[in-house]
């Protein structure tokens, strides 16, 4: 365990079945927020519609849930009274995670698993509000138990919300790819008849020519024209628009699933740092035959993901706009796990002030809040590239197929007049 507040451990331990019980009975709910900085010059700032809304689908409610827990233990590390930022920011991600479940319940077929689990998160929701509540009216206090409600909202968080909003990004994804598929194969029956059209035009001025001795029908020359331009207009439309549908696929999808999971591992990274020092070695896990604080491999199992993705996300890119801001996003990472380091030295060393001022102190003092600000930003600049690129390929796509319906039933009206025409005037030379 480490050398931090025995009493607070012990007090907060033997409040976690209480914690339970209150839970159980429902609580009320009041938001709570978290801080922002910026680490070491990290970067600038944050600041086809079917499979366009699919890809996003994931940090419409994942991320804002995600960003919420981050936001509630970030203020309770704080102290009683919580920056107004961190409050605030706690608020907007609560408020989104609502105003999207909504959006996706009126979106769900009734009855369908997707529906449920927009139910659970419906009930989950009010309860995890509460917990951050009484975690907050605690930590006023100064009680312990506020850290173990904080803890077993942070539980009920990472155990059962985010796993159900997980399941409802799984069910997107399944859907976006059952979308790429119906939309990207030739479609063959069409273009069979084309063929079998121009063969039977080709057959009927052969025979023309053979019985007549005259080399060309003009009605019958214009109907065949017809159909070989509706014909390569379709065959050449729908390969442009399956290679806009593919580059979206490579260059925006892709990207964008690599960019919003890495995003997550940061924010989950964030949240188990700064419950590190909230739990103060309350729960311990065995890690090789030796007790590790639960909170800090988590961390570090969240610093590998991200370290993973932001490496992929790299080799995705594939321009310098795309690439620059995941560039710096891993220099700001690499400053992070540094600046933790620190702070993990001063804790186990029983500098627990030293350590709170390397998680969540000022500037001057190089938090690694600053860092996890530079990593949010920089990604989110990534990831609105890649939706950029997204659209503006699947927008190519869509743009390759206008006008082909009109121009295909023009075309056919004017092949079927031309064929008509042509075997009239054949016919009126025996009047």
């Amino acid at each position: 365990m480490p050398p931090l507040s025995q009493r607070c451990c012990q007090s907060a331990s033997a409040g976690d079945n209480g914690v339970r019980e209150q839970e159980q009975r429902g609580v009320g709910s009041e938001p709570v927020g978290g801080a922002r900085a910026r680490c070491g010059g990290g970067g600038e700032p944050a600041g086809a519609a079917q499979p366009q809304r699919r890809a996003g689908a994931r940090p419409a409610a994942y991320r804002s849930l995600a960003d919420a827990n981050t936001a509630a233990s970030s203020g309770f590390l704080a102290g009683g009274q919580e920056p107004e930022a961190t409050r605030k920011r706690y608020e907007k991600d609560i408020r989104t995670a609502a105003a999207k479940l909504v959006t996706a319940a009126a979106n769900s077929e009734p009855g369908s698993a997707s529906a449920d689990t927009i139910t659970k998160l419906n009930k989950l929701l009010p309860q995890y509000k509460g917990l951050v509540e009484r975690a907050r009216a605690n930590n006023r206090q100064g009680f312990p138990l506020g850290g173990a409600y904080l803890r077993y909202a942070n539980d009920k968080m990472q155990k059962e919300m985010l796993p159900a909003a997980e399941d409802l990004y799984t069910s997107e994804n399944r859907r976006l790819r059952s979308d790429y598929a119906a939309a990207t194969p030739y479609p063959w029956a069409a273009i069979a008849l084309g063929l079998l059209v121009l063969g039977a035009l080709a057959w009927t001025q052969r025979r023309h020519y053979r019985r007549t001795n005259r080399v060309l029908n003009h009605g019958l020359a214009a109907a065949t024209a017809a159909a070989a331009v509706v014909l390569l207009w379709l065959v050449v439309g729908h390969s442009v628009a399956r290679a806009g549908l593919d580059s979206s696929y490579d260059h925006g999808v892709r990207s964008l699933n690599v960019l919003h999971d890495a995003q997550i591992a940061s924010l989950k990274a964030r949240g188990n740092e700064t419950l590190t020092l909230v739990s103060r070695g309350a729960e311990t896990v065995d890690v090789g035959g030796e007790p590790k604080d639960r909170f800090d491999v988590d961390f570090q199992k969240s610093m590998s993901d991200l370290t993973e993705g932001l490496a992929e996300a790299a080799a995705l890119a594939d321009d310098t706009a795309g690439e620059k801001p995941v560039t710096t996003a891993t220099g700001n990472m690499k400053v992070w796990k540094s600046r933790h380091l620190e702070a993990r030295r001063a804790d186990d060393a029983g500098d627990y002030q030293g350590a709170l001022d390397r998680i969540i102190g000022t500037p001057a003092q190089k938090p690694t809040g600053e860092c996890f600000d530079g990593v949010d930003d920089n990604l989110d600049l990534a990831l609105r590239h890649e939706e950029r690129e997204f659209r503006q390929s699947a927008g190519d796509g869509l743009g390759a197929m206008t006008g082909l319906p009109v121009g295909a039933a023009v075309l056919a009206v004017l092949g079927a007049a031309g064929a008509v025409l042509g075997i009239g005037r054949r016919l009126s030379e025996y009047r």
